[in-house]
């Protein structure tokens, strides 16, 4: 078992970090709103940690899952960030969707305090992490993965190394990308059936399982026909997530057309007031057009 330090506990991060404490590991916590902290550790019976530095010192494994490129930063570098009380030979680990560019800068930094660094977001959602089955993506060198992913296992279903530093956040895009063309495809068909008078559950339950059948189809497809979007991850977190993807694109020269169309739909969804809705209310965009 590991002494680790788990900054961030929101909605992805708390779930993660009692999973930790679930499997033995040694846990102390920061969040930025300390009470969050006290209520994990009263719920987990973890530690809590007023900076970064302190939660990571004598950590072996810091793992982050934050919001943006800029909070991940925040709780990395300065005299209260991680990497300043980790000592040589401590990885850190950040599930933090975040740019491939911070993600290499940051690398950067650690390695020249001889600290690893895995980049390593997930996918899954809330439910994933509350569940312990996130799909992890992870880039790094080989050696520092290897010794992180008996950690990263205690909440991971799959956890696989795609590369060197940064092909996680690139394979994380790849994910967003994918996601965003489906739920916009899932949530026209299901507008198209309701126009057309199908039974929204008999149809699911033949095409489901035919070559349209999508994990977005089985678990969201219900909760859309009810008008229900309170089930996961933010509009206003994905078009965050896009937004990395379409400047990465201008960046590798990839034509992503549909993923432009549909982050212009999820801003339509913020205009109505949905940015804390989940991902699959594009289908509300839909209905409100007629």
């Amino acid at each position: 078992m590991a002494k680790v330090a788990f900054l961030g506990l929101g909605v992805m991060g708390f779930p993660m970090a009692g999973h930790l404490a679930a499997k033995g590991h040694e846990v102390t916590v920061f969040n930025r709103n300390a009470a969050k902290a006290g209520a994990w550790a009263g719920q987990h019976g973890g530690k809590t940690a007023p900076t970064p530095a302190t939660a990571a010192d004598g950590a072996e494994f810091v793992m982050a899952c934050v919001g943006n490129d800029d909070d991940l930063r925040a709780i990395c570098l300065g005299a209260d960030g991680a990497f300043a009380g980790m000592a040589k030979g401590a990885i850190f680990v950040d599930h933090t969707t975040v740019s491939a560019a911070v993600t290499r800068e940051l690398a950067a930094v650690a390695a020249d305090a001889g600290i690893g660094y895995v980049d390593a977001p997930v996918s899954g959602g809330q439910a994933g992490a509350e569940n312990g089955v996130l799909s992890v993506m992870c880039g790094g060198d080989q050696a520092t993965y290897d010794s992180a992913e008996p950690v990263i296992a205690a909440y991971a279903r799959i956890c696989r190394r795609l590369g060197d530093t940064g092909a996680g956040q690139l394979a994380k895009m790849v994910n967003q990308i994918c996601i965003a063309g489906l739920v916009q495809g899932l949530s026209e068909g299901l507008h198209f059936a309701e126009k057309a008078g199908l039974d929204i559950e008999d149809l699911v339950e033949v095409i489901s399982q035919g070559a349209a059948g999508s994990w977005q189809m089985v678990n969201r497809h219900k909760t859309m026909q009810d008008g229900k979007f309170d089930y996961g991850f933010a509009v206003d977190w994905m078009r965050k997530d896009l937004g990395i993807c379409l400047a990465t694109a201008d960046e590798n020269g990839a034509s992503l057309p549909v993923t432009a169309l549909v982050d212009q739909f999820y801003k339509d969804v913020q205009k109505m007031g949905g940015g804390r809705w989940d991902t699959s209310s594009l289908m509300a965009r839909l209905r409100k057009l007629g």
